[in-house]
């Protein structure tokens, strides 16, 4: 028996554009039109823009969505790299709002990884951004300058490793594998829900396999310390107001374990100058599959 699959409500269509010599998939949600500020939303790591699907659905207005698939992720080529710099997620946003609005301020989206992204672009490029939220986009960990020897040498092994193709994500027999996969990742995810994104986090090969579309390279080690120092100084040169969205399962005990907490998050997010802190009650990590309304009718509020 086939399971009963999601229907979405707001049909997206697929855009090409040119980025720094890639072909970037874009999602767009709606129209554009004149005094409707162009909402971005990006996603996290091993995730892609159809992701938001379940919110976009759920807001009670019709937006103009822009919600790009990062390099390696997605419809979005990898362009041949075997490992990705976090200046680059940067860049290519740039690019990105210099396409979709040159001369218009955007409200902006990032979840966890898109999150990260967001907030150290909110501190270089503040006048592009009207509203700011921040789905989980913790940051790392304080490191030592101690840590780099072993950092540079962890990184150059898992180099090796992805060459020797010992990094590549599995496939899956049927899409339904890949549904139970995602269900299995966050039991909180419904079978329809995950029916349907199975079909976009995914894709079939000639084969009639199915591979997950995200570049195992994605697993590489960052070569670069997390210097919280630089991340603050960007914090601090966010202009516009920031809406930092928690769950309620507390996800950085979960992967840290006493190493980076939620209060030593809280105390970062001190050095943005306008800073509201919102909690989604029965939610994971995943909170925009989770609690799709709760998290449309924040949105919703704080840029309206």
């Amino acid at each position: 028996m086939i399971p009963r699959m999601y229907q979405a409500k707001r049909h997206f269509r697929s855009e090409y554009v040119p980025i720094r010599n890639l072909q970037y998939h874009v999602q767009i949600w709606g129209e554009p039109a004149p005094g409707k500020t162009p909402l971005v939303m990006v996603h996290g790591w091993m995730d892609v823009a159809a992701s938001y699907q379940f919110v976009v659905d759920a807001f009670s207005q019709d937006h103009y969505v822009i919600a790009p698939d990062w390099r390696g992720y997605g419809k979005t080529p990898s362009g041949g790299a075997d490992n990705f710099w976090f200046p680059d997620y940067l860049a290519d946003l740039d690019f990105l709002l210099d396409h979709y609005a040159p001369a218009t301020p955007v409200n902006l989206v990032g979840h966890s990884m898109g999150g990260n992204i967001v907030m150290l672009y909110a501190g270089v490029r503040p006048e592009r951004i009207r509203r700011l939220v921040n789905l989980e986009g913790f940051g790392m960990p304080a490191t030592k300058p101690s840590q780099a020897p072993g950092r540079y040498a962890k990184w150059m092994d898992e180099l090796k490793s992805l060459h020797k193709g010992e990094m590549a994500l599995r496939s899956y027999d049927m899409v339904s594998g890949v549904a139970q996969r995602l269900r299995k990742t966050n039991p909180r995810l419904t079978e329809d829900k995950a029916e349907w994104l199975a079909r976009h986090w995914a894709a079939e090969g000639i084969d009639g396999s199915w591979s997950i579309l995200g570049d195992p390279a994605h697993k590489i080690t960052n070569a670069n310390l997390y210097k919280v120092d630089e991340v603050l100084e960007l914090y601090q040169r966010i202009s516009m107001p920031l809406l930092a969205v928690e769950a309620s399962d507390n996800s950085l005990d979960m992967w840290w374990n006493g190493k980076y907490t939620l209060p030593e998050y809280h105390d970062r997010l001190k050095s943005v100058p306008q800073v509201e802190i919102a909690r989604i009650e029965d939610a994971g990590h995943m909170m925009h599959h989770d609690q799709p309304a709760a998290l449309a009718a924040l949105i919703e509020r704080f840029i309206a």
